[in-house]
């Protein structure tokens, strides 16, 4: 594929790297003439001199026709612009990394849509979203990257007998907004159908809006599972987005920043999670804390090394688990070594975002579920395919296939049987790998 990357940071050469040994043809657009100079001596990609936001460095850079273009500049503003410039001018597919919450945040503006860009990259969000998948469950689905945010899977361990136990779903009569996405039984994964029953002892995925799930989860749960506290030691942008997508469920959260200025802010925004005062790189505090009875302490300060110790003094006083950031490749070994249970790169993060959008036609982006055999797939719907002949419950999909998600440009929701995708939506599904090529015919001109 030819790929245009905009900016040649620490991410940017980071990811042009990758796709140029995974045989990629590969253009960067760089401002800085003595990086542009280090990349075409050391690298086998093709580096520009010039600012990602002027057209004529667009054009030169190829960006007519280009497969997928990567604005990953140091510079919120002018990735959002290059990356609507370059989809104006002709990339196939438009990508732009942000940091400010401000432009993922729905709810005052959608960016996104307005100016026309695939997909907002966020290395702090898509951090914090490893940490939810290892915290709730590591074979869970997390669709939050897919639905951008306004819908959420929960897992739900089906323990004791429930009123939903031995029905088949089609009998549970779940409200419009919700849907079974998972059952897993057994060490087994599949995508539930109309015809599947609840057994005690399965884990199921529940999708939509928290305020949904929370009025259904009686149905499968007549015990609430136990309360799990989560302290998170730094108020950043990773911490905050973690705070948010914990709370409210069943986590206690406790979230450790030492700026008081950003705990006054953070208080504001959290309404579910204390926010302490304190320094969580002092063994002390940690204790002062009562972090040792804690279930996940995660580090997300914006230093390794502070990251590695406070997960190692969290560890001596008794915390179960421990959770950090690790930028830095060369300390992966040394983690494993210190007994941190899980070490999130955001570098890796994203790049495994980026290789889930290297895909051809009506695919936007496809995603792999823990385990194999099930992958998470949006798709452009466009005008004058299958899937817009009919409502989905006469749509021929395959057997073990779930549309569970519909984006437009006025609403994201659930998917629901009598729904009918219109030219412009994007949509979720959740399909099993040996029957992808038939949903596939589906969107496809």
């Amino acid at each position: 594929m030819r790929i245009v990357i905009l900016g040649s940071g620490t991410v940017g050469t980071w990811i042009a790297d990758l796709l140029c040994r995974n045989n990629h043809s590969v253009t960067v657009v760089e401002s800085n003439v003595e990086t542009v100079r280090v990349i075409n001596a050391e690298l086998d990609i093709r580096a520009i001199h010039g600012s990602a936001s002027e057209s004529a460095i667009l054009f030169q850079a190829g960006i007519i026709g280009c497969d997928l273009c990567l604005a990953v500049t140091g510079d919120d503003e002018v990735n959002i612009v290059a990356a609507s410039m370059a989809k104006a001018m002709g990339a196939r597919r438009c990508v732009a990394r942000v940091y400010g919450r401000v432009f993922r945040d729905l709810s005052t503006f959608d960016y996104q849509r307005h100016f026309r860009i695939d997909r907002f990259l966020s290395l702090e969000h898509l951090s914090a979203v490893e940490f939810v998948r290892a915290i709730r469950s590591p074979g869970s689905a997390v669709l939050e990257n897919f639905a951008r945010g306004e819908l959420e899977v929960q897992e739900i361990i089906c323990d004791d007998p429930a009123p939903a136990t031995g029905k088949e779903l089609k009998e549970v009569k779940l409200p419009k907004g919700v849907r079974v996405g998972t059952i897993q039984r057994q060490g087994k994964t599949w995508i539930a159908g109309a015809g599947d029953s609840i057994d005690v002892g399965d884990h199921i995925t529940l999708i939509g809006t928290r305020e949904e799930i929370d009025s259904v989860k009686s149905k499968f749960q007549v015990k609430a599972a136990p309360v799990r506290s989560v302290v998170i030691a730094g108020g950043g942008e990773t911490g905050l987005a973690l705070a948010r997508m914990l709370e409210g469920q069943r986590y206690h959260v406790t979230l450790m920043e030492e700026n008081m200025e950003r705990c006054e802010f953070l208080s504001r925004l959290l309404e579910h999670t204390t926010v302490v005062h304190a320094d969580a790189t002092r063994r002390a505090i940690l204790e002062e804390e009562r972090v040792g009875n804690m279930d996940v302490f995660v580090a997300c300060t914006g230093d390794d090394e502070n990251n590695i110790m406070a997960c190692v003094e969290a560890r001596e006083i008794g915390a179960k688990e421990c959770m950090a950031i690790v930028q830095r490749p060369d300390y992966a070994n040394v983690v494993e070594k210190l007994g941190i249970n899980l070490a999130v790169s955001p570098r890796n993060v994203v790049a495994r975002q980026v290789l889930g959008l290297l895909n051809s036609g009506p695919i936007i982006s496809k995603k792999n579920l823990p385990g194999g055999g099930i992958a998470i797939v949006e798709f452009e719907v466009m005008p004058g395919v299958v899937a817009t002949e009919h409502v989905i419950a006469n749509l021929k999909l395959p057997p073990h296939c779930l549309i569970a998600a519909i984006m437009s440009s006025d609403y994201v929701r659930v998917a629901s049987a009598d729904d009918r995708l219109t030219p412009g939506d994007t949509v979720v599904v959740l399909v099993e790998e040996s029957t992808l090529d038939a949903v596939v015919k589906l969107f496809e001109e």
